[in-house]
């Protein structure tokens, strides 16, 4: 085992989680810190329209982001249980037909997205002064899903055998390449939306190229060979067993949050732009948070693999406390520091006088989804993941959409609407945390 692997069965776990998530949240942080400058440029040097304009897809943006993530984590989840058991052929098999199923959801949702992309703005109630901003900045932004979608793959792979440095520094050369390229665009060729867009996907296509050269390259069970990419259908099944109810949980989930977005065009277009500029606190502490979801799963199936029952429990107690902490710790620093913060991103008074009232709410809640979160990536560590996506559809998905046709309709305020997201953490956190304690109980007494 190399210095960049990590045998997630044996050792500290509070060490090994804290070194193996350390990587993902810079990774992550990165990954925001770019999003983030793409709004910060054409927010501070395009004008507020722009800002709405990009501002406006973000749920979209989030929504096939979630969905290659969700094909990403069977492939995490499989690899990780195939190399805890020591099983090297089936390592293999696991590489070489998961990137045929993670490509191809990338060609889908390029195809989706050129040939949607205006009908579902529309949909949205988009301002018809942002609509075709917006419209362009997405058809350009996910011509670069394919890459996406290669990038998770390898990132997974990676993530399953305990090497999270080299995604990081993957990351961090096309990011540099990213915001570089957002300022020329923008403020030499004068592009605005466009330039950002260009900017983005270029900078995604540089670090799929750069996993996919470390895995052509690589020489362990891990490594990719072209002559060796085939479909396996059992290899298949299992990785789609978990991805697919995972992706549509993501997609299900970024629908409620469209039915939010929707909620927040009825306001006017200033409210709009605030809440695009708040929203970008979400993403910075959900995928900091993430880093630890990712652990959960990976250090669940490889101990699920290696038949270490004690190590699958205490690696979900383990990283739903860390994931809480830094929710709790992000979310009070943001909350503290909003003006500034948002500073960034706009300065429009009225813009910010609204986004303020978003991150008022949120920056208090934000560590409540560790709860629902940890518990659905333990879930899918074990194998689990129809169930744990219907226990979110019902609390986070029926549950938001009721809550804006109720709550929010009776009261028509920001606050009645931005505190549908901890209600709703709340009580899926509930159900997974019952859910995965009750399946790990059977696994304890089975033989």
């Amino acid at each position: 085992m190399n210095t960049h692997e990590m045998d997630m069965t044996t050792g500290s776990l509070w060490k090994k989680i804290f070194v193996f998530s350390i990587p993902l949240m810079f990774s992550n942080l990165l990954q925001v810190f770019f999003n983030m400058a793409d709004v910060a440029v054409i927010g501070r040097f395009v004008g507020a329209i722009a800002l709405g304009a990009v501002g406006s897809t973000t749920i979209i943006v989030t929504l096939t982001t979630g969905i290659l993530l969700g094909m990403a984590s069977g492939v995490n989840a499989v690899t990780a249980l195939f190399v805890g058991s020591r099983d090297s052929e089936r390592v293999r098999e696991t590489v070489h037909t998961a990137i045929l199923i993670c490509l191809a959801a990338g060609i889908l949702l390029l195809l989706s997205g050129l040939f949607f992309t205006r009908p579902l703005l529309t949909l949205m109630n988009t301002k018809p002064e942002l609509i075709d901003g917006a419209a362009l900045y997405l058809t350009v932004y996910l011509c670069g899903s394919p890459a996406l979608a290669i990038y998770n793959y390898g990132n997974a792979i990676l993530s399953a055998i305990g090497d999270t440095k080299r995604p990081l520094t993957y990351l961090s050369i096309a990011g540099v390449i990213n915001v570089i390229l957002n300022l020329i665009f923008v403020l030499v060729f004068h592009l605005g939306v466009l330039g950002v867009a260009l900017a983005s996907i270029i900078s995604q296509y540089i670090s799929a190229f750069l996993v996919l050269k470390f895995l052509l390259q690589c020489k362990q069970d891990y490594g990719l060979r072209i002559r060796e990419i085939s479909f396996d259908r059992a290899i298949a099944g299992q990785i789609l067993k978990i991805s697919v109810p995972s992706a549509v949980q993501y997609s299900l989930f970024a629908v409620a949050n469209l039915c939010i977005q929707t909620a927040v065009n009825s306001f006017d277009h200033v409210i709009v732009e605030g809440n695009s500029a708040a929203s970008n606190a979400d993403t910075l502490v959900y995928n900091m948070m993430a880093a630890f979801y990712t652990a959960c799963t990976s250090f669940i199936a490889q101990n699920l693999g290696a038949g270490k029952k004690k190590r699958i429990w205490h690696s979900y107690l383990i990283t739903t406390l860390y994931s809480f902490l830094v929710g709790l710790i992000l979310g009070l620093c943001i909350f503290i520091l909003q003006k500034p913060f948002l500073s960034l991103f706009t300065s429009d008074p009225d813009v910010m006088k609204y986004a303020r009232v978003r991150i008022s709410i949120m920056g208090l809640c934000y560590c409540v989804s560790a709860f629902m979160d940890n518990a659905t990536a333990a879930a899918r560590g074990l194998g689990k993941s129809i169930e744990p996506t219907l226990i979110v559809i019902l609390g986070s998905v029926v549950f938001r959409v009721i809550w804006i046709y109720t709550v929010f309709a009776y009261f028509h305020t920001l606050q009645s609407l931005y505190l549908v997201y901890v209600s709703a953490w709340i009580l899926t956190a509930i159900c997974g945390n019952l859910f995965f304690i009750h399946h790990y109980r059977k696994l304890q007494t089975a033989p």
